[in-house]
């Protein structure tokens, strides 16, 4: 990816931040008159979540800004792994939003109330939950594409909120059906657990970017197919380590070429690998470590089209 293309994923990762708040606010606003209208603590429930979507949303805009910044004296590496510490720390105020609904269903089988005007509260909820569907795909969709951890754990929060939208809107229905208005504490209670559960994953995803894991299985072998097909003449590619942080991955391996290859046959070996790894996966930090024929392990990416005639 060049300089201008980086440029442009910047510019659509902010754009599509500051559209995340303004979503976020517009759901706040008829998820708060759903619950003013009604009294539900299942519809409070769900408005306490969305000021937790709110706060992600400056969150994300603020490590996304952090993360544009250019590598300096004190962040050789750049600053890219912002994005994971805004997404820990959304999945830490939604774990504690889990935390704050548990505690209203518990006043809500304490001391129950009755549901007023369910109709109209809901159809409200059900306006900001069909907001947040379309925003939340979106969400997503861009985020794995450009590879932004902020946006991909903003938009898993978003798609959370939905779910319990459509388990809220159906639940609440039955009540001036039934008569049960247990239900309300009950729905809020499942709406901790859902919320809960999605804070857990989004922070296992955050912490497994910081901690440097290594990517998914397709990508190790897009990436030692690269190196196959590029590294003609060369003998071994080994100690292979690749990390992706954002939407850069960083690469580092050993290669080994015979004693006798000129230092210019080998720099255009390793400009056309450089140049195949881009071309599959994006922005990329490389650093190969060249080796003599001695120094091979016979592991990692024997090369058997190799020759030793230079």
């Amino acid at each position: 990816m060049s300089e201008s293309e980086g440029q442009t994923v910047n510019r659509r990762k902010n754009l599509i931040a500051w559209v995340s708040l303004g979503v976020s606010l517009v759901a706040l606003g008829l998820k708060y008159a759903a619950w003013s209208v009604s009294g539900s603590i299942a519809l409070k429930s769900d408005a306490l979540e969305t000021v937790i979507n709110v706060a992600a949303a400056i969150g994300g805009l603020w490590a996304i800004h952090l993360a544009e910044r250019p590598a300096d004296h004190n962040h050789t590496y750049g600053h890219y792994k912002a994005e994971y510490l805004s997404a820990i720390i959304e999945s830490a105020m939604v774990l504690v939003t889990a935390l704050l609904i548990a505690r209203e269903s518990y006043e809500g089988f304490v001391h129950p109330q009755n549901v007023g005007a369910p109709w109209f509260g809901l159809a409200l909820n059900g306006a900001a939950t069909a907001i947040n569907l379309a925003w939340g795909l979106t969400m997503l969709r861009i985020g794995r594409r450009i590879r932004s951890p902020a946006l991909v754990a903003g938009g898993q929060h978003v798609l959370s909120d939905v779910w319990t939208g459509f388990g809220l809107v159906a639940g609440l229905a039955l009540i001036p059906l039934t008569g049960w208005h247990w239900l309300d504490p009950a729905i809020a209670a499942l709406i901790a657990l859902n919320v809960l559960r999605v804070g857990w994953e989004m922070l296992r995803q955050s912490v497994s970017g910081l901690m440097d894991e290594a990517p998914d299985s397709v990508t190790l072998a897009r990436l030692n197919d690269v190196i196959a097909e590029k590294a003609v003449g060369a003998l071994e590619a080994h100690d292979i380590r690749i990390r992706e942080v954002g939407a850069i991955t960083f690469i580092e391996f050993h290669l080994v070429v015979p004693g006798t290859m000129t230092v210019a046959v080998v720099h255009d070996i390793c400009d056309r690998i450089e140049a195949g790894l881009r071309n599959a996966l994006g922005r990329c930090v490389i650093n190969i470590h060249v080796e003599p024929e001695h120094k091979a392990k016979n592991s990692g990416i024997v090369l058997a089209h190799a020759t030793r005639c230079y």
